[in-house]
């Protein structure tokens, strides 16, 4: 038997700590004298100290260590539960890194996004918007869905097609799966097609801002407009379009950094 403070050498834990792990039952001794209270160890507790002191550097909580010691006293159990114990730990690696690279992304996508805003120049502005025919076709769903809209006018109006692109968006809101949008092509001559809408698209009064950079930091440039709409107390009206001066082609995706946007607001006199 040995006394606590022989014990406290033998394990490499403190008095203090022998005492709160007693209270915690955690590390009990094999006898307390019930006269002083004195307690007293073996050879036993020897090898749970040694187990609780490995189990400790692998970060364990307290009460996790008791569970474990309570539930396996046979040590392959214990080393099996240390394997499982492990995988998990390897799960969480990959899953960490993976949560590190995406903050990784948004902080360089951020700080360029930051860069291209301020060395673009380009400012809010109020501007009459012509009129112009269009062919369109109507759809629901995610706004990256607009691609297929664009594949389908291309196909269909190819050669009458005359001008930039665009997007008129019907909803006052962001939709996440249910947009109501409409992509559009500005074509040369009146062309009916069945499943497309072929008409003049009115002009008028809009506040716009030129936006350079990939199309999921547009938010930005909307935010400034909004800022603008509200500054000078002006009327918006849906739908909102975006016109795509420069975008990706049809093979090559081209340099996202360098895309074109023009957002245009329309508002009421």
């Amino acid at each position: 038997m040995y006394s606590i403070g022989e014990f406290s050498k033998l394990s490499g834990f403190t008095i203090k700590t022998l005492r709160f792990y007693h209270e915690k039952q955690l590390l009990e001794p094999s006898a307390v004298d019930p006269a002083t209270g004195y307690r007293y160890y073996d050879n036993a507790n020897i090898e749970r100290a040694r187990i609780i002191r490995q189990l400790r550097k692998m970060e364990f909580s307290l009460s996790d260590i008791r569970d474990i010691l309570d539930k396996y006293d046979d040590q392959a159990e214990m080393l099996d539960y240390l394997e499982g114990h492990k995988k998990t730990i390897q799960a969480k690696i990959i899953q960490y890194q993976n949560v590190k690279k995406t903050i990784d992304n948004l902080i360089k996508n951020e700080k360029e996004a930051i860069m291209t805003m301020k060395d673009s120049g380009f400012e809010v502005e109020e501007k009459q918007v012509d009129p112009i025919l269009v062919a369109g076709v109507r759809m629901k769903g995610k706004y990256s869905d607009c691609s297929v809209g664009f594949q389908k006018l291309g196909r269909a109006f190819g050669r009458y097609i005359k001008g930039k692109p665009l997007c008129l968006y019907y909803d006052a809101e962001y939709r996440e799966e249910d947009a109501d949008f409409e992509p559009c092509m500005p074509i040369k001559q009146h062309v009916e097609k069945e499943g497309f809408s072929v008409r003049q698209l009115t002009g008028g009064k809009c506040v716009c801002l030129l936006h350079k950079g990939p199309y999921d930091q547009l938010g930005r440039s909307y935010a400034r407009i909004l800022e603008y709409v509200k500054q000078k107390g002006l009327k918006m009206n849906c739908p909102t379009r975006e016109v795509y001066i420069k975008g990706p082609g049809i093979i090559l995706k081209g340099n996202p950094k360098k895309y074109l946007t023009e957002i245009q607001m329309f508002i009421s006199d």
